[in-house]
């Protein structure tokens, strides 16, 4: 549903020239909701000069886009269209040739100019989108491009210096992207156009490319860095961490793909281990730390108790942990104040069972989000620790996709489960009565790869379906889809 004052704002953008003549009489007020308009039916002409004359000294994304009394529609949830993206980085660009003597004869800009432009939160789900839409990928080198273009324009005239405008984006860079982004960020230092990076995320990028690239920016804007599939090894992440540890407002870090040594320990990897180690300490707002497929087995202590503060989210899918590894992190300060914790591919079928479920059982009152997807757990292991995982009164979230439950098992958790009301999304597995010829225990592996039969697949959905209309819960989804986006991101929490 839309209100009557939206309805009329989008009448009013129909016709472009004429709304782009009528924005210096328009209410300031009115602003907010004409760009959410502009920017959602791709009125390009007018989104342009919305960002040309805004009057306000922020335009945040976030606030515009997302869901509001006048319309119900987040489109901070959807890929951002090209169009309206490209819209505004013009728009942009030709309020950076507003001189600031002339800015404040602009009948809009009379008390105010644009001081910051707000770009992050923009969705970024890694799927392949259609042409009409901006990856984040894309918007990283729009931006990029805009910053090179500004520099390379030339000077203005003595004493009509362009207004400075800060751009808070979230960036990606890979191999391909990297010198046109470190480019983009040496032409933004002592430029009217300023890119203050909030989230950086690097793919396969070389060691000394990351570090050339945390060196360009600015410490007081970044909130995480995500390194991904750049093979450090404990070496490369003692070289690294300490350009990272200067970031003293970081919430969150997340370092995949870390190949240690930890199994093999030589004298250089634990010279190695123990500077990364002294580094983490100097982090002073680290909320987030991920170290999925990093050989952490029986250095979880070492690893955790260096931290200054709780951590409220912890990422440590395949990292072959141990049962002092699980006891110790039921027993730390991190515990009790975990929101999000993923344990995704370590076993917690044997040994590892007990201390799992002690720790489940010190952060059953702050826990939101669980992923644990191919843990081993069959059902008597769920079984077994379903009294306190219903304990988890807050929980979102349940990964279960990859472990070897029957329907059985699967129907237990349904009902007990209804206690958890906040209860959303549960990700399980195909159970493993829909497989035929399926080895016991079943490797992880045949149950990702073997092939399930349909019609009993489907049987299956229908009832758990039932069971979920008949105890009044039909709007908690229950799917088999882990490629769905549906895992929370910890700033979304």
């Amino acid at each position: 549903m839309h209100t009557l004052v939206f309805l009329s704002t989008r009448q009013v953008l129909q016709c472009q020239p004429a709304a782009c003549q009528a924005l210096p009489l328009l209410p300031r007020e009115l602003f907010p909701l004409l760009f959410k308009v502009a920017f959602m039916d791709k009125k390009t002409v007018v989104l342009r000069e919305l960002v040309h004359t805004w009057p306000f000294p922020l335009l945040s994304f976030q606030q515009l886009l997302q869901e509001c009394a006048h319309c119900s529609r987040a489109l901070l949830q959807e890929r951002p269209s090209t169009e309206s993206m490209q819209a505004v980085i013009l728009g942009l660009t030709a309020r950076l040739h507003i001189p600031e003597t002339e800015a404040g004869t602009q009948p809009l800009c009379r008390k105010h100019a644009l001081r910051v432009l707000d770009m992050t939160g923009l969705l970024d789900d890694g799927v392949e989108q259609d042409p009409g839409t901006m990856s984040m990928w894309d918007c990283t080198a729009a931006v990029a491009r805009t910053c090179i273009a500004q520099q390379q324009g030339g000077t203005s005239e003595p004493g009509l210096a362009p207004v400075p405008v800060e751009v808070r984006v979230d960036l990606r860079v890979n191999r391909a992207s990297y010198a046109f982004l470190r480019e983009a960020l040496r032409s933004s230092v002592g430029s009217p156009l300023r890119l203050c990076c909030r989230d950086l995320r690097a793919e396969d990028l070389p060691m000394r490319n990351t570090v050339a690239l945390l060196q360009l920016l600015d410490a007081g804007c970044l909130r995480r860095v995500d390194l991904r599939f750049n093979n450090l090894g404990l070496r490369g992440l003692s070289v690294i961490i300490p350009h990272v540890a200067r970031f003293q407002h970081l919430a969150s870090l997340r370092l995949h793909y870390v190949h240690g040594d930890s199994r093999q320990p030589s004298v250089d990897g634990e010279d190695n281990f123990r500077y990364f180690l002294a580094q983490m300490g100097r982090f002073t707002c680290l909320r987030e730390l991920s170290m999925g497929s990093s050989l952490l087995s029986g250095r979880l202590d070492q690893l955790l108790s260096t931290l200054q503060n709780p951590l409220e989210s912890l990422e440590l899918a395949f990292c072959a942990l141990l049962p002092e590894d699980l006891r110790f992190l039921a027993r730390s300060p991190h515990a009790v104040h975990l929101k999000k914790l993923d344990l995704s591919g370590n076993d917690l079928s044997g040994s590892q069972l007990e201390p799992f479920q002690g720790l489940l059982q010190a952060a059953a009152a702050t826990l939101l989000h669980l992923e644990l997807t191919e843990c081993q757990l069959a059902d008597t292991q769920l079984l077994a620790t379903l009294p306190v995982l219903t304990r988890c009164a807050s929980l979102r979230y349940l990964g279960l996709y990859g472990n070897p439950l029957s329907m059985v098992g699967l129907k237990e958790l349904l009902r007990d489960s209804a206690a958890q009301t906040e209860l959303r999304t549960v990700v399980h597995p195909f159970p493993v009565d829909c497989y035929e010829g399926l080895p016991w225990p079943p490797p992880a592996s045949v149950l990702l790869e073997a092939s399930i039969n349909e019609e009993k697949f489907a049987r299956v959905e229908a009832e758990l379906h039932q069971l979920l209309v008949t105890t009044g819960r039909a709007h908690v989804l229950w799917t088999t889809d882990i490629y769905g986006r549906l895992a929370a991101d910890y700033f979304s929490l």
